[in-house]
């Protein structure tokens, strides 16, 4: 049997694979783990903002915009970015920055990890005198609610997904600096041998 046409398919193959997970980091395995490293997760962030949520109907608009996140010690991941809103179609005025907290969850159907249960910790106010109304804060809780349920903060490329096939999650984290989310299985036996290490 010549196996030389089957090797060079299965090279061509990998290639393709590699290709496709270049276009996005790729997360590293280690046992039944698969972590990504913040500045992948930051470049992620980066390409999904400005977001503009409307609110009252349309008669407010408030737009997210520069998101920085920070992993530190501990289970929970630190968001800020500026916000700006505007009123009855008018121009966005900057009202200031927002720094939060949140936990973290996996979500399969979107192949992403989302914030889980995030808290406004911090505002500063883009001008002097300035601060966060209790109006305001609560459609800033309102979008934060239905972002975490809806967007993800990193989405783990399609290619990368469906290697990992129909795995169960049991826990999604930050840990050392990294957002791991644990199958329940080993990744090694699924995924060829540093295929998507960096």
């Amino acid at each position: 049997m010549n196996v030389r046409p089957l090797l060079s398919r299965l090279a061509a193959c990998t290639v393709l694979l590699a290709a496709a997970i270049g276009a996005q980091a790729a997360p590293s395995i280690s046992g039944r783990q698969l972590s990504v490293g913040a500045t992948d997760v930051q470049q992620y962030l980066d390409g999904s903002f400005p977001r503009t949520q409307d609110a009252l109907g349309g008669l407010i608009a408030m737009t997210m915009s520069h998101p920085q996140l920070t992993l530190p010690q501990g289970n929970r991941l630190d968001l800020g970015f500026d916000i700006a809103m505007a009123t009855a179609g008018g121009n966005p005025a900057p009202l200031g920055k927002v720094k939060l907290s949140s936990g973290l969850r996996y979500d399969a159907q979107t192949l992403g990890f989302h914030l889980q249960e995030p808290t406004v910790d911090d505002f500063t106010p883009a001008n002097n005198g300035g601060k966060l109304d209790s109006r305001t804060r609560g459609l800033l809780n309102a979008w934060l609610v239905d972002y975490a349920r809806r967007e993800p903060i990193y989405k783990i490329d399609p290619t990368v997904a469906a290697v990992l096939g129909t795995l169960q999650v049991q826990s999604a984290q930050v840990e050392n600096g990294k957002l791991v989310v644990t199958f329940n299985q080993d990744l090694g036996a699924l995924v060829p041998a540093g295929l998507l290490s960096k």
